[in-house]
């Protein structure tokens, strides 16, 4: 079967968007190639910084003939209705269709329809323009004399050259020859743009590879970062050094480079003083470059870069050249790192805040907040300002700190200082140091380790695959910071609509639903919500006397306490309606699903007033593991037979005993079942109380054999109605008795 070889190749290509491009050409062609009748056995794509390419093998030559036949109206149908089935049929005439016979019908039209199939080279040149005329990139451009003229093309950079072969192995490929505004597809490309400028003829896509190779380009992305991952590592042993290795920057780099040289520069090790974390970034951001450590001993002076070019002097040249651009990073790195560390030159305006957040504005980190706050830097314009915020989340904080086991006065130090290194000079110039900054200058005026801590891991996790903070401290900040950020979004009614989330609130709410279930921790978030929007709203005395009520009686007790300044409105819509709730519940379905969890037993576990997010995944957990057994499958049929029999009397509205009368028993099953009943409903509400579902599981296994034998000797609908009602009332402990685990009859099987 014959293969096809496609290279676009350009200008240039940014890193960004090469993996993508590449993926977006393969399926444009694939998918082209398939809707026109042909099939394939494979396809790989390629990319560098100038080139996409496509590997297409056993793509067959010829598309099939098709026959078919197109079902028209009765011969006798009104002329419109004959017009709309020519067109569809692609028809001129009505005479040129068929009449055929139904004995029930009547006459009525068939178009028989026959196109013969086209050779594969006329299909590939007749999709290949429109394929690369259409080709989305993130940012285009038009240029040359053909881009004065309308509809010229548009590429990420000039497109210098198009090959499109197409054959077997045992032959000489055909060369597909299509046109785009002048330039027309062959068989020649050229190598690296200084080593091997000159063109070249290539033939199928093995042929394509090697001489690619010998004009110093390697193809295959994946193996340019293997090449330099292991050169990078070979370096640095011979250094007697470690490579601190990065993905991202590995993938970026492998885009930067068709022919990967790795050397090694250097900078003056008095800029070691620098935090590990910032000499790492300024590398990597201003250079693509790779640090070194020392092993057991820190970052090492010397680094790692990739060059594009084998330089005469085996890259001394460009080693030297990058380090003299690294030591000016490093050089405004290290003002900013000690800028950070002096007081403020307006400290003395700080006063103010400093005494309302109660900050020490002897200490460098305090001053930042300080400024953070006295400068009301807006968090949101309904939502009041960053040092409005951080009072929020240090009350919050404490609150929550007893129940995560932290210390409360460790927590509201840890929030007040969370988002103080937001002011920094390192923040600033590097944002993606945000956290790590405030857990490094903590400790430097000597915080807790656990406040420090958390002045970084408040903000995970940021993703699904990000860790979720363990230490307490750092626990309490994260919950109250993610917390107060949902409610105050649902108060101002700034909800996630379908794709769109601004704000994040989904990842937030993952966050607090992993941190919850990972770290093991029992809360009602319905209680949280309520404190953490009446934070907003009313004085501390007031916020702790709601906390210890019900929700409901919250709304009671605010109208009592400020009803002229409370937007009752919004907070029955979050609270009353648990419009927030819901959207919480919607989030640990993803989670558990995630985690392997059937959709349908959650379902049946969460119900609108569930709150306590992890004992809804203990329970979810148990009833997965109960319904794997044999008691289990059976106890289920069991009980959705009794809840269906319920739901069919109670629809015609059968009389149902409140309650169940062991006098009226006839057989020895309904007392049988009665006090198996009474004794797994007893047994099964103490292990809940102690939140062990699988004791209470286990308690509702013993339900089995008398449900199977009630069913099997009982009649329910018996014919005096006070025997009949009674059981039913029993099929309704039943259902009660499951019920209080999780509602069967949402369970599949």
């Amino acid at each position: 079967m014959p293969d096809l070889l496609i290279e676009l190749r350009s200008e240039e290509i940014p890193a960004r968007m090469q993996r993508k491009a590449a993926g977006d050409l393969r399926k444009s062609v694939t998918d082209a190639l398939v809707e026109a009748g042909l099939t394939y056995e494979a396809a790989r794509e390629y990319w560098t910084p100038r080139r996409l390419a496509l590997d297409i093998r056993g793509l067959t030559p010829r598309s099939k003939d098709v026959h078919e036949e197109i079902k028209g109206p009765s011969t006798k149908a009104p002329e419109q209705a004959l017009a709309g089935f020519l067109r569809k049929a692609g028809l001129s005439d009505v005479s040129q269709a068929h009449v055929h016979t139904d004995p029930k019908k009547g006459d009525f039209y068939v178009a028989h329809i026959s196109k013969p199939g086209r050779d594969a080279e006329e299909i590939i040149a007749d999709v290949m323009p429109g394929i690369i005329r259409g080709f989305s990139w993130p940012k285009s451009m038009r240029w040359g004399p053909a881009s004065a003229k309308p509809g010229s093309l548009r590429w990420v950079r000039p497109l210098q050259s198009i090959i499109c072969t197409f054959g077997p192995e045992t032959e000489e490929p055909t060369v597909i020859s299509f046109e785009i505004d002048g330039l027309v597809a062959g068989n020649t490309t050229s190598g690296h743009r200084f080593h091997a400028p000159d063109t070249f003829t290539v033939r199928r896509f093995d042929d394509y590879v090697e001489k690619l190779e010998r004009a110093k380009v390697v193809l295959d992305a994946e193996r340019r970062k293997e090449i330099i991952l292991a050169d990078a590592r070979n370096r640095a042993f011979a250094s007697g050094l470690e490579l601190v290795e990065d993905e991202g920057l590995l993938e970026e780099v492998s885009g930067l480079v068709e022919w990967p040289v790795v050397l090694m520069g250097e900078f003056e090790e008095d800029f070691l003083q620098i935090p590990d974390d910032i000499i790492r970034l300024t590398i990597k951001t201003n250079q693509k470059c790779f640090v070194l450590r020392k092993p057991g001993n820190g970052l090492s002076n010397k680094f790692i870069l990739v060059s594009n070019i084998e330089a005469s002097d085996g890259g001394a040249e460009i080693a030297y050249g990058n380090g003299k651009v690294v030591r000016a990073r490093l050089s405004d790195a290290l003002y900013f790192w000690t800028t950070d560390q002096a007081d403020l030159p307006d400290r003395d305006k700080l006063t103010a805040s400093a005494e309302k957040l109660g900050l020490d504005l002897s200490k460098p980190l305090d001053q930042r907040m300080a400024r953070l706050d006295q400068l009301n830097v807006t968090f949101h314009a309904k939502l009041g300002t960053q040092g409005e915020r951080v009072q929020r989340i240090a009350k919050l904080a404490a609150e929550l700190a007893p129940v995560v086991g932290a210390d409360p006065k460790l927590a509201t130090r840890a929030a007040m200082l969370a988002k103080a290194d937001l002011t920094t000079e390192v923040v600033g110039e590097f944002p993606e140091l945000q956290g790590v900054m405030g857990r490094i200058y903590s400790g430097l005026q000597g915080e807790d380790a656990s406040v420090a801590l958390a002045a970084e891991e408040h903000y995970k996790p940021q993703g699904p695959s990000d860790q979720v903070p363990a230490d307490p401290v750092s626990i309490a900040v994260a919950l109250a910071d993610k917390l107060d950020t949902l409610v105050g979004f649902w108060a101002i009614d700034e909800k996630p609509t379908g794709s769109k989330d601004p704000y994040a609130l989904r990842r937030a709410a993952l966050g607090v639903i992993r941190i919850l279930v990972e770290n093991g921790i029992n809360q009602n978030l319905l209680n949280v919500f309520a404190f953490a929007l009446m934070g907003r709203l009313l004085s501390e005395s007031e916020r702790k006397a709601i906390l210890l009520r019900d929700t409901i009686d919250v709304v009671d007790t605010v109208v009592g306490l400020r009803a002229s300044e409370v937007n009752f409105q919004q907070f029955k819509q979050v609270f009353v309606d648990s419009d927030l709730l819901s959207f919480f519940h919607d989030r640990l379905k993803v989670y558990l699903r995630d985690q392997g969890a059937r959709h349908d037993l959650i379902d049946a576990v969460i119900t609108p007033a569930s709150d306590d997010l992890l004992d809804i995944t203990r329970r979810v957990e148990a009833l997965g593991a109960f319904l794997d057994t044999e008691d289990g499958k059976n106890l289920l049929a069991g009980t959705k037979r009794a809840a269906n029999i319920l739901a069919a009397e109670e629809k015609k509205g059968t009389a149902i005993a409140g309650s169940v009368d062991p006098s009226l028993f006839e057989l020895d099953e309904e007392k049988n079942l009665f006090k198996a009943v009474t004794q797994s409903v007893s047994a099964a509400t103490q292990a809940i109380e102690k939140e062990d579902y699988s004791a209470a599981m286990s308690a509702l296994a013993t339900l089995r054999e008398p449900v199977d034998s009630f069913f099997e000797a009982v009649l329910v609908n018996a014919e005096v109605e006070n025997v009949r009602a009674n059981r039913l009332a029993l099929l309704a402990m039943i259902r009660d008795a499951t019920g209080a685990v999780a509602d069967f009859s949402k369970i599949a099987g």
